[in-house]
């Protein structure tokens, strides 16, 4: 996805001009729900450019986002996708009140 047009352009640049890669990030919990949004393919045009540019020097994030991937992919590898039996449906939305 974006991180890895990411790491294609960072492989080619020369070690000199890079910028030298954060260890800790000052702005965790921001930064998660921005990569959780990217990998939901929920993030707005500025989480995404955030993005792109906190994976150019921050380690952490980019070790977070390669978690928050593999998590995500191992839960949907997990998950039996089937459709919900319509009388479930009905009598859920019963029970909300919901009319459809």
């Amino acid at each position: 996805m974006l991180l890895d047009m990411h790491s294609s352009a960072s492989a080619s640049e020369n070690n000199e001009t890079r910028k030298p890669q954060k260890q800790y990030c000052e702005h965790h919990a921001e930064c998660l729900k921005k990569i959780q949004a990217v990998l939901d393919g929920e993030a707005s045009e500025a989480e995404k450019e955030h993005f792109r540019e906190n994976m150019d020097d921050c380690l952490h994030c980019i070790k977070m986002y390669h978690l928050e991937k593999c998590v995500k992919e191992s839960l949907q590898a997990k998950v039996d996708k089937r459709l919900c039996p319509d009388n479930l449906v009905q009598a859920i939305k019963a029970k909300l009140n919901i009319t459809a």
